[in-house]
């Protein structure tokens, strides 16, 4: 009589597992997250157990002052705004994992940085020239042959090799020599690595491919986890960089184990509703550049167009000022935007509601009880809406000041001054705090045509900056009272 298989149910959040099926995961509280899935057996050697196949090499234990290091070389990818991400371009042996909604644009903008890199690598071969003595290559010469000197490759699970050549003549990428492979065998896929020795390779996705070590189908926990190891080995040892695509759940968090965030170098997510066209890739890890940076793209009939000004998404053309529009200069890593924040105030009756779309709600609800303590504006009985235009979230205290004073002006019903931006943190007890790099904001906002500034006084510049007259205030009830007289 055959013996039945061991099951276990695994958690598809944290990766944790239990004996028998739970409504609520063990390990990290999340629910209805455990699925059934076969037993590993516990025999046999384990599969990382020899030294050469480690995730980094081995080493002699060494001082940091006698480590020679060396900057990261990077390779741009053709995309400006995909290079500051990035943090200047692709690392050779680096591992980006990138995430997003379905029919974001990953995919897109993905087959345009590869036709990039492979252009820009057929045009370095072609000035170098074919090396002394080197025969060219004939119909029956390997196949990958050109492969073997670099260029890129692109490994879909998802799509045919058709589907993906129709996408790429949409996107104007006629005669594209991006070399493309469709499978979804984790062994198939590290043995053409091996043979074509790439540049840069695209698994898309990740949740597609699996590995025939394991029982479990691909998409599963133990899978993603076990195919990723294996891709990440291979990009240390060959030093080939290596982007993996993956799904994102319905709450918005990357399918799969939180431990592949752990396993690679660059984690990427894109941002942005698909019933617009501007999209927002922001990284929020980076082993070799700034976290929290953002590039801002532009859907086009040929693709993902980098936006070179992005203050000018997020400001509402407004012909004149409007009551409840404050504009505030926020940092996204190290580039200041101009984002435009929307304040209503109407009655709420009993049970007044406070929303934010874009901003922290809880903090919200702090900043109007602030406003009532210490600057004696009262809400109590209003409803108060709070709104981020153009979609952007704003996670910083620094958008304290603009948010109370959008929301003063809409109470007011009278609009700011035209050219009008703030910036600065209020605490607990009424006072300005400031904004870290605030010559930086201010340098901007003059450049882009503002010119009046309430600002902490901590940021008040010591030289004027042209063009921009700033108000440097230490209490909210200061910026009230500096407003009011501007009018």
């Amino acid at each position: 009589m055959a013996q039945k298989e061991k099951t276990i149910y695994t958690c598809t959040e944290c990766g944790g597992s239990s004996p028998k099926w739970l409504g609520k995961c063990p390990a990290c509280n999340a629910w209805n997250t455990l699925i059934e899935s076969v037993a590993d057996s516990a025999g046999g050697k384990n599969r990382y157990s020899s030294p050469r196949q480690g995730l980094a090499r081995a080493s002699e234990v060494t001082t940091l002052a006698d480590i020679d290091a060396t900057d990261m070389q990077r390779t741009p990818t053709g995309h400006e705004e995909l290079d500051r991400v990035l943090g200047g371009g692709i690392v050779e042996g680096g591992v980006v994992l990138i995430g997003g909604d379905p029919g974001i644009g990953k995919s897109t903008l993905l087959l345009q940085a590869l036709d990039s890199l492979q252009r820009a690598f057929d045009a370095r071969l072609s000035a170098a020239g074919p090396p002394q003595g080197a025969k060219a290559p004939s119909g029956g010469s390997d196949p990958h042959a050109v492969g073997k000197r670099g260029g890129t490759l692109y490994v879909t699970g998802e799509e045919s090799g058709a589907q993906v050549a129709l996408r790429s003549r949409r996107l104007g990428l006629d005669g594209s020599q991006v070399k493309v492979m469709a499978e979804i065998q984790l062994d198939k896929i590290l043995a053409t690595l091996e043979a074509l020795q790439p540049d840069i390779a695209v698994i898309d996705s990740i949740q597609t491919v699996y590995s025939d070590q394991l029982t479990s189908a691909p998409g599963s926990v133990a899978q993603v986890r076990e195919c990723a190891a294996h891709l990440t080995r291979a990009a240390k040892s060959s030093g080939v960089c290596i982007v993996l695509v993956g799904h994102v759940t319905k709450e918005g968090a990357l399918a799969g184990p939180r431990v592949l965030e752990h396993m690679v170098d660059t984690v990427l997510y894109f941002e942005g509703d698909t019933h617009s066209s501007f999209r927002l890739v922001r990284a929020i890890k980076n082993r070799f550049g700034a976290v929290n940076e953002i590039g801002v793209f532009a859907m086009t009939e040929k693709g993902l167009k980098g936006v070179t000004n992005p203050s000018a998404i997020f400001l509402s053309q407004h012909s004149e000022p409007v009551p409840g529009s404050c504009v505030l200069v926020t940092l996204e890593g190290t580039r200041p935007l101009l984002v435009e924040i929307q304040a209503l105030v109407d009655n709420g009756g009993p049970s007044p509601r406070r929303l934010s779309v874009g901003l922290d709600k809880d903090r919200l609800a702090m900043l109007l009880a602030v406003l009532h303590r210490h600057a004696g504006v009262a809400c109590m009985d209003q409803d108060v809406f709070v709104n981020a235009v153009g979609g952007v979230r704003i996670s910083e205290p620094a958008a304290d000041l603009a948010v109370m004073l959008a929301i003063t002006s809409s109470l007011r019903g009278k609009p700011l001054p035209k050219g009008f931006i703030a910036f600065g943190e209020v605490g607990l007890a009424g006072e300005v705090r400031p904004a870290p790099r605030g010559q930086e904001r201010l340098k901007e906002a003059a450049k882009l045509g503002f010119s009046v500034a309430v600002v902490p006084k901590a940021n008040a510049p010591r030289k004027p900056i042209e063009g921009l007259t700033i108000h440097a205030v230490e209490r909210i009830e200061q910026a009230l009272e500096v407003v009011r007289r501007l009018d």
